[in-house]
């Protein structure tokens, strides 16, 4: 007789605790190489965003229902202040980042809640911050750069019957996108002109 799956806040325990278990004793399988890329559209501070294709465990994955498009821009009182003909409102890439860092916060909490079997009733996490455009806007030296963000701050509201804050706490510091923004990156930015495209094509 089969036995019933034991489905937890919409994830198959079982499945779960086998893939931690690849993870443990083959990391290289789960290994993930994520990209974008952004299209600038003619426009100041317009571009197109796209996500598709992953790889994982050194594979490609590729389908046309992971197709994502995002049109950036800015606020339109900004763009009109700013003399922008004809702005609109569009998605900010800040605010991209820190809807992306509260999401992956709940997704932090979320899925240890369903490997240590914690019932979630409600979970939102607001993510806020100060944002002086001076640096952009090259009124200020670049080497003023760590000025522009200050009092970045997440708040988790969360509703659990087993609830214990400090394993809460830990739980959201496990996401991805939270190790992205808190800790030191070093990002690889490299200027390509045309001809050195066109040599790597």
């Amino acid at each position: 007789m089969a036995t019933e799956r034991q489905v937890h806040q919409g994830v198959d325990r079982e499945k779960l605790e086998g893939f931690a278990e690849l993870a443990a004793e083959s990391p290289e399988e789960v290994q993930f190489g994520l990209s974008t890329r952004s299209t600038y559209e003619g426009t100041a501070a317009h571009s197109l965003a796209k996500v598709d294709s992953y790889e994982l465990g050194g594979e490609t994955i590729s389908r046309a229902t992971r197709e994502y498009t995002i049109p950036y821009g800015a606020w339109k009182e900004v763009l009109d202040a700013g003399g922008w003909v004809g702005g609109t409102d569009r998605l900010e890439p800040i605010e991209a980042a820190l809807s992306a860092l509260a999401s992956c916060i709940n997704v932090g909490i979320s899925i240890n809640a369903v490997a240590n079997g914690v019932d979630i009733e409600h979970l939102q996490t607001r993510v806020r911050t100060d944002f002086d455009p001076r640096v952009l806007f090259s009124l200020e030296d670049l080497e003023e750069a760590d000025a522009v963000f200050e009092n970045l701050t997440a708040e988790v509201e969360i509703e659990s019957p087993d609830l214990d804050k400090d394993r809460i706490d830990e739980w959201a510091r496990r996401a991805p996108v939270y190790t992205l923004v808190s800790l030191a990156q070093d990002v690889q930015l490299t200027v390509k002109t045309p001809a050195e495209a066109a040599v790597d094509d």
